[in-house]
């Protein structure tokens, strides 16, 4: 890595025209001219004025230089979007200039020292990444001001003088001031000192000073204390990847994240404290990389730093992660396009979580390297009485990893390739990073003959069936590359972002995440929480179906062709070459084919219509397969991330999975409207039981029929007690928590008129109220009873003491004294963050899906005012809302109205929908502009 030449050990900077540095983005004259500039400054500082006024004059020129610089490396670095390194050298070259004349009108012009003593001396020296000379557009600008004794009041006038300087230029300094035996001190004390010290960097001053510093922090503090400097690396690393997350989180953090530019630099410190070099590609004389692993580590960090620099100038300012409104802007400025049915973003995205993996595997090979020269005993106790896993032949352990014995002789087998992850397993061994080394440089060796033995079939059956949790073998092979070569269809969606709010993980790793959940349900981890799931596990199914059709759920994304569709098809090619049988084969293909139908039954159609329940049921067919389906459906909703799972939807899904089974175990009569009307009034009459008998016949036949279907008891005996005695104009509510599904439940009852379930819908989104689900009914004698499960804005139920409010500002709706069309504007945006996503919109009306309503569906984008919006414009056409079945997918949401005409009937005028449809596209589209402000 070029720097720019170093200062001179005198009070001005020796670089002159023929010496500056070439290196950069642009010519280093046309960023900041050093010698030009200081000739103009000290033109224009007015000698012997007051320090404020040179200050002022100081901070105009270097701030006109500083801000022409900037010009100058932005517009190179968008002509060349990828030209990180000598954009970093840029910034840092331009930096360099102004603390150098800082400095120089700090000595010279505001305290001038003619003859200073030898504790006046003072160096100023870049440290951390400014020593490195990796500078961002908006990085800090750490500075050491190194003195040999105490700060004198000179030193202390002109560091001042200095700080002041910078400062007013908007730089963000951090500093320090030390003398060598405090640097020494300090650094023994704090890796984290003694790593910026590792970096620093003489920019001007007293040359021998900053030389004396560097000879003794080698001498006195670096040498010897390699082990304990890598050790203290990596704890802090995995500190770090604790906080972050994992590597495939959709929004990493460039600087900070798993597989990040830290993970990079951190390669650098041991490197230069190890190897006392700067140069990483001594690592491949030395034979720690390989050439094209040395190549593979240039451009990842030549690719990451670019990501950094473009997401600071984006921004304005040190942004580090990539933020889903920032990952657009970026992949567009990096010259990626849309093709092949994929936007440019999610291409962009692929490749950074590959460089992210690269990153991975050269740390890994770092520190095996490190680990021979540097190994440390475990503890006495360990080594007594922890024993060391037998290993068959060919293989060892090494440093408690599993090692191959002999590459010739591993390497004339291919199945070896696969055999190493079973008996990393098997020993509960991890597997040595040399080992991995040599699987991914022998991929070629897994091709179609070796995918077509039926002793590799059975491997990779065991790996998934036979050892536990298969997640750890998994996902390492998936970064090694042997999944892909083996399965050559995962290829596509190896390190594959999907660009939405949704998904947390990359494609892959949702897969593999969705394996290691039905792990735990099988190992009965999650029987509480997962009691269906664990049940159905319990009793038995046909493992080999299951596990292959969840690791092949999703292999046909990222094509323009519906990826379930696609899926399928695939699977017919992969399931028998992994050895299913024939029907195993169709069972797999049916589960991929099919595997959204539970999802999208469950969360975007009334359980509670008898239609829903019975059409899934014919679609499922055999109890197998209903529960198979049910299994992947949980897992799949689990893998998706941490909190998309909750109690709403296992409540959905156990209630549709209990429905299904009866129906099918039972016959579809079991589904008949009138038995499960007679059932429900039954189950009443003995929940009122302490009720006067007209009261009871009274409320038993004040209802119409789909009442008695659309809610369990516990709802009759609420709208049971609200409307008991209830007057003319009154309003009475019921708000109480349904831990049974993770949110809030409100009940109303209150005189019935058009558009009520718009006005309450208004209601609740001028509280912050989502609305996961609705019901509205109207009885015989004109009250209007209707329920809602409302979550607050992440997803929880409210809790006691804001229930007051909710109830106070409901009320004050309901009664007219807030109207919520105008109240409801300011609250009806988007977040920043939010704005990147579009959405198109999808209306369509099914007459089919229910034997007395039309179920209209609305796919569109999610925004505050959505439900409310809908349901307005419905009301204004006159349309009666039955029931709402609303879910939400990051920023897309389904909304699913059952509805009748002003007649009681369905939507059967083809006129009639289309108005409908006009009308709502015409509403939403509105709304999102307003949205998007």
């Amino acid at each position: 890595m070029t720097l720019p030449p170093a200062a001179s050990p005198e009070q001005v900077s020796d670089v002159t025209s023929e010496t500056l540095p070439a290196d950069l983005i642009a010519p280093a004259a046309d960023i900041f001219d050093l010698p030009a500039i200081r000739t103009d400054l000290f033109a224009a500082c007015p000698h012997g004025a007051a320090e404020q006024e040179v200050r002022k004059v100081t901070v105009a020129l270097l701030n006109e230089a500083a801000q022409n610089g900037r010009k100058v490396i932005r517009e190179a670095f968008e002509r060349e979007p990828f030209g990180a390194r000598r954009t970093t050298r840029s910034y840092t070259w331009l930096t360099d200039g102004l603390v150098t004349l800082a400095f120089e009108v700090a000595t010279q012009i505001l305290h001038p020292k003619h003859n200073p003593t030898d504790g006046e001396r003072l160096a100023v020296l870049a440290v951390g990444g400014y020593g490195r000379g990796e500078m961002a557009p908006f990085s800090d600008v750490d500075l050491l001001f190194l003195t040999p004794y105490k700060v004198t009041p000179w030193a202390e006038s002109v560091i001042e003088s200095m700080l002041y300087i910078l400062w007013d230029l908007k730089l963000k300094v951090g500093h320090s001031s030390r003398t060598v035996r405090d640097c020494v001190r300090l650094g023994g004390e704090d890796f984290t000192i003694r790593t910026a010290m590792l970096e620093a960097r003489h920019l001007i001053g007293e040359q021998a000073l900053s030389d004396r510093l560097e000879e003794r922090l080698w001498a006195d503090l670096f040498e010897g204390t390699e082990r304990q400097f890598v050790e203290a690396k990596l704890d802090e690393r995995d500190a770090r990847h604790d906080k972050q997350g994992q590597r495939y989180m959709v929004e990493p953090n460039v600087k900070e994240g798993k597989g990040g530019l830290r993970d990079l630099q951190s390669l650098f410190w041991i490197i230069k404290y190890v190897h006392h070099s700067d140069d990483v590609s001594l690592l491949v004389k030395r034979g720690v990389f390989l050439p094209e692993e040395y190549e593979t580590f240039v451009q990842a960090e030549r690719f990451l730093w670019a990501v950094r620099c473009h997401l600071h100038l984006l921004s304005g300012r040190a942004v580090e992660q990539l933020t889903f409104d920032l990952q657009p802007e970026v992949a567009a400025r990096m010259g990626y396009n849309d093709r092949a049915g994929r936007r440019a973003v999610e291409w962009f995205m692929q490749d950074y979580f590959r460089h992210a993996t690269a990153v991975g595997d050269l740390t890994r090979i770092l520190l095996t390297a490190l680990e021979a020269d540097h190994a440390k005993a475990p503890p006495l106790l360990e080594r007594i009485f922890k024993r060391t896993p037998d290993t068959p032949d060919g293989y060892t352990v090494t440093h408690g990893r599993l090692a191959i014995l002999d590459d010739a002789a591993f390497l004339k087998d291919p199945l070896n390739l696969l055999q190493i992850y079973e008996e990393g397993l098997r020993t509960g061994l991890l597997i040595h990073p040399d080992a991995m080394r040599l699987v991914k440089a022998n991929l070629h060796l897994i091709d179609d003959r070796m995918r077509n033995d039926p002793r590799a079939q059975k491997l990779f059956l065991d790996l998934l069936l036979n050892h536990g949790n298969p997640e750890r073998a998994l996902r390492r092979m998936n970064e090694l590359g042997v999944l892909a070569r083996f399965i050559p269809e995962f290829a596509p969606i190896v390190a594959m972002m999907q660009f939405n709010m949704y998904h947390h993980y990359t494609v892959d790793e949702h897969t593999i995440q969705c394996l290691w959940h039905l792990s735990e349900i099988e190992h009965g981890h999650l029987q509480e929480e997962l009691p269906v799931a664990s049940t159905i596990l319990d009793a038995g199914v046909n493992r080999r179906v299951l596990y292959v059709a969840l690791l092949l759920h999703d292999i046909g994304k990222g094509r323009e062709e519906d990826h379930a569709i696609l899926g399928a098809r695939i699977s017919r090619t992969v399931a028998p070459r992994l050895g299913l049988t024939k029907d195993e084969c169709e069972t797999v293909e049916w589960l991929v084919r099919y595997h959204l139908l539970m999802s999208d039954m469950a969360q975007k159609r009334d359980i509670a219509d008898p239609r829903t329940v019975r059409d899934f049921a014919k679609a499922v067919k055999t109890r197998e397969r209903l529960d198979l389906l049910t299994v992947l459906t949980v897992c799949d909703i689990r893998g998706v991330g941490p909190g998309v799972w909750n109690n709403w939807k296992a409540a959905l899904i156990r209630a549709l999975y209990r429905q299904t089974r009866r129906a099918l175990e039972g016959g579809m009569e079991a589904l008949n409207r009138e038995n499960r009307g007679a059932e429900a009034k039954k189950a009443l009459r003995e929940a009122l039981s302490d009720w006067p008998a007209e009261d009871i016949a009274r409320e038993t036949t004040r209802h119409y029929g789909p009442y008695w279907q659309g809610l369990h008891v516990t709802g009759h005996v609420i709208f049971a007690n609200l409307l008991r005695g209830i007057g003319q104009d009154e309003i009475r509510m019921d708000i109480h928590l349904d831990s049974d599904r993770d949110a809030t439940r409100v009940g109303f009852a209150l005189q019935d008129h058009p558009g009520i379930f718009s006005r309450l819908t208004g209601a609740l989104a001028l509280v912050g109220a989502n609305v996961v689900d609705a019901r509205t009914f109207t009885t015989r004698d004109g009250y209007a009873t209707a329920m809602f499960w409302i979550q607050d804005a992440d997803g929880a139920p409210y809790d006691d003491a804001r229930i007051p409010r909710l109830r106070q500002m409901i009320l004050k709706t309901l009664t007219g004294e807030v109207i919520a069309r105008d109240a409801i504007l300011p609250k009806d945006k988007l977040k920043k963050r939010e704005r990147a996503f579009k959405v198109p919109t999808h209306v369509t009306f099914d007459n089919d899906g229910s034997e007395i309503f039309t179920i209209i569906e609305v796919d569109t984008r999610d925004r505050p005012a959505l439900l409310y919006d809908i349901t307005r414009t419905l009301a204004h056409q006159n349309i009666y809302i039955a029931s709402a079945v609303i879910a939400t997918y990051g920023e897309q949401v389904v909304d699913t109205f059952y509805v009748k005409d002003m007649f009681g009937l369905k939507l059967h005028s083809q006129a009639k929908r289309d108005l409908i449809e006009k009308k709502l596209r015409q509403a939403l589209a509105e709304g999102t502009e307003r949205a998007y402000g």
